[in-house]
């Protein structure tokens, strides 16, 4: 073998054993799919969840004390608190959402109240609020009105007349009463900030309009509905005489 042939085996030989190391490894087979489902996954949610809405509790009856009624109720009064009933009942707010209020009133009208607001529930007529009215000062009845609040019970009389409102027997509710005002026969208002109000063609949500089905589920119980009345026009109001 010449020097050269000698040569060229060698650098043979040396490249058998190099390329070997040199070479990119086989690539690793891929895993096989998963079996497809039976079933099409649903497309992902791109909202929020709603928060749950509060679940109706249920009406419920308590007896009352002077104590509990605060400056709604004075000696000399008509009816003595043991008369009184404090009812606590559901309703629709403002935000179409369940909500929880308290009227107080006479203890023989509990039922009738309570059938009546489970009916305005089933309805959907919305109040903004229902409490009762020593939580404002004095227990004063504008203030109570000028902050739509639906209220029964309060030992007063009617206004400029001198005699007692049945309000002080519990036999009275006034419904948003500042979407739906007392008007008098000079045109005197109540409560004061209700001057948009008067135009009773609006059809904003809890104003009461005669033939409502919300008017229907108290005068349909015999109760009186100020609404009808010539002067003055007591839209909030609704008595059981």
């Amino acid at each position: 073998m010449t020097a050269r042939r000698a040569w060229l085996v060698a650098l043979a030989m040396a490249a058998a054993v190099v390329l070997p190391h040199c070479s990119s490894p086989p690539p690793t087979p891929d895993a096989p799919p998963p079996p497809a489902s039976s079933e099409a996954s649903p497309p992902p949610s791109t909202s929020a969840p709603s928060p749950p809405s509060p679940t109706p509790v249920g009406p419920a009856v308590h007896p009352v004390t002077a104590a509990d009624l605060g400056a709604s109720w004075r000696p000399g009064c008509p009816l003595g608190p043991e008369r009184l009933r404090r009812v606590e009942l559901d309703h629709i707010g403002f935000d179409n959402q369940p909500r929880r209020g308290e009227l107080i009133v006479h203890e023989d009208l509990v039922d009738e109240v309570i059938a009546i607001f489970a009916d305005l529930y089933r309805l959907g007529y919305p109040i903004e609020k229902m409490r009762t009215v020593e939580v404002y000062p004095n227990a004063d009845d504008e203030l109570s009105m000028r902050d739509n609040n639906t209220s029964a019970f309060n030992c007063r009389d009617i206004p400029g007349s001198g005699q007692w409102s049945w309000h002080a027997f519990g036999r009275a509710i006034d419904v948003n009463p500042l979407l739906n005002p007392y008007i008098d026969a000079a045109g005197d208002l109540q409560p004061a900030n209700a001057e948009v109000f008067l135009d009773r063609n609006r059809i904003d949500p809890g104003l009461l309009h005669d033939g409502d089905p919300a008017v229907a589920v108290f005068t349909d119980r015999g109760w009186v509905w100020g609404g009808n009345w010539r002067t003055p026009k007591d839209y909030q109001h609704f008595e059981r005489r």
